[in-house]
């Protein structure tokens, strides 16, 4: 075994020194003994989070934007583009099923389909509200089918139903509470302090008067038919003037939000 110098005795017995000392602080040890503890602080420390972050600087604006977008809110309000489709089918199987099989199995036909398509949204989980609503106005018109014994009842109570909305959004005009502000207002976050705004109290009032046009207008075509007893004519109207009328209105009613500056309020 050779034997070591001085000048590596000196080193050994200096490291020896510096292990025994007691009043040597643990925090002497050598950078590479730190090193697995400071790395495993770098991926958890503030800047490693703002690293992660700006992986995908686009992703929170873009999510901002849709959350801020008056058409995508309003649409899902009405169940979307295929809530609005889906609204359709009932009508669209009854007036066939009942000249094919009669009232009876038309009205089991489109209760069918309701129900079907409430199953659909939640095999999907998509929102249910819509087709629940739908469902329960299917039963609605066909309880009045049955009631009355004909076929052109299915479309009476939405006939009437129009003909009152058109009343309320007038009188909502009259009384300069604009229902198409009031009900942006109270879904979005905004309240009623825009009716101090004359600006935007005419842009409410003009997308008022828009769907008051669009309901009248289904109650004065359609009850022409229903007196008519032109059932066919009934559910190609219904159709026509149903989802297509209402996407003016939404377009008009968009218009309005955006130039008013009511865009929707984020929610935590």
């Amino acid at each position: 075994m050779s034997t070591p110098t001085n000048d590596e005795g000196a080193l050994v017995a200096d490291n020896e020194r510096r292990a025994v000392s007691p009043g040597e602080p643990r925090s002497s040890a050598t950078p590479t003994d730190r090193g697995p503890r400071h790395a495993l602080r770098g991926d958890t420390a503030p800047g490693a989070r703002f690293d992660s972050a700006a992986e995908d600087p686009d992703s929170d604006d873009a999510d901002a934007e849709d959350r801020d977008d008056p058409e995508d809110t309003l649409l899902e309000q009405l169940g979307g583009v295929s809530g609005l489709i889906y609204s359709t089918l009932p009508v669209v199987v009854f007036v066939p099923a009942n000249a094919l099989w009669g009232l009876a199995a038309a009205i089991w036909t489109a209760l069918g389909v309701a129900a079907a398509i409430l199953v659909w949204r939640l095999v999907r989980r998509n929102p249910i509200q819509p087709a629940i609503s739908g469902f329960l106005g299917v039963g609605v018109c066909a309880f009045i089918a049955y009631r009355m014994g004909a076929a052109k009842g299915f479309f009476l109570f939405g006939i009437w139903a129009s003909l009152v909305y058109a009343g309320v959004f007038l009188a909502s005009l009259v009384v300069r509470w604009p229902l198409a502000g009031v009900i942006w207002g109270v879904l979005n976050g905004h309240g009623t302090e825009w009716r101090s705004d004359r600006r935007a109290l005419r842009l409410y009032d003009v997308a008022t008067l828009v769907w008051v046009l669009v309901f009248g207008a289904r109650y004065l075509v359609q009850s022409h038919f229903y007196n008519d007893n032109s059932t066919g004519l009934l559910a190609v109207t219904r159709i026509g003037m149903g989802w297509p009328l209402t996407a003016v209105a939404l377009l008009v009613t968009v218009w309005a939000v955006r130039r008013a500056g009511h865009a929707p309020v984020e929610r935590d």
